[in-house]
């Protein structure tokens, strides 16, 4: 599996926010969005370590924290990605609680065999698995890519993520709306850096009453700004 990082740090975004995790960042996507801070994972070419799911696997377990995300990139474009999954779900977490393992995903690579490991072993394994999935809005250019079936897969154990730059919140609104995501799946709002003030994403929570979203902010921009690597 090609590695282009890993490393502890906390979780910058989603559920398991300010949480320590173990993040495995998989070289290579399916998309080019305009706001990428990952890009230098994602070109052709990227520098990454091929290592095997048991070596991912062992790294995790010495590194005794209990939330794993496997990010990108794109990660489920990963054909060893159910294999690593599956390892993880299977090891004890330090509190013998088994791992919570998040898979970060572009809402543009299909979900469903991952989905259906999730439903035969999930009760099975001691570790939960979860997904955080984008739907990409007009200001990423690549909201043509996703895959509406993937998000009838999910429900409360993950999460739906809109990344919003300007004029996108409408859209985040009516696309949450026509996948029934209310009440059904977690929505978090984040605002892309630079293009948009979250005071602005509170204001149209509070316009619309959308008492069932969360606004967020990615906690390592805030924390380490301008660092791509390592947070």
């Amino acid at each position: 599996m090609p590695v282009a990082e890993r490393f502890v740090s906390i979780n910058g975004e989603g559920a398991c926010a300010g949480k320590l995790a173990a993040f495995i960042r998989f070289a290579g996507c399916n998309l080019r969005c305009g706001y990428c801070d990952t890009m230098w994972a994602n070109v052709p070419g990227a520098a990454a370590k091929g290592e095997t799911p048991e070596q991912l696997a062992a790294w995790v377990r010495q590194t005794g924290v209990e939330c794993v995300t496997l990010t990108g990139g794109e990660p489920v474009l990963q054909p060893l990605l159910p294999q690593l999954v599956e390892l993880l779900l299977g090891e004890p977490g330090p509190c013998e609680r088994g791992l919570r393992v998040e898979i970060e995903t572009n809402g543009a690579a299909d979900l469903g065999e991952l989905a259906a490991l999730r439903a035969r072993i999930g009760d099975a394994t001691p570790g939960v698995l979860s997904f955080t999935v984008d739907w990409k809005l007009p200001s990423s250019g690549m909201e043509q890519r996703m895959l509406p079936a993937n998000f009838r897969l999910l429900d409360t154990r993950d999460t739906v993520k809109f990344v919003c730059g300007q004029g996108d919140l409408p859209r985040a609104l009516e696309v949450a709306r026509q996948l029934d995501l209310p009440g059904r799946v977690p929505v978090y709002l984040s605002p892309c850096f630079g293009d948009i003030e979250p005071a602005r994403i509170v204001e149209f929570m509070q316009e619309n009453q959308m008492t069932w979203a969360t606004a967020q902010v990615q906690l390592h921009k805030v924390i380490w700004p301008d660092v791509e690597r390592g947070v």
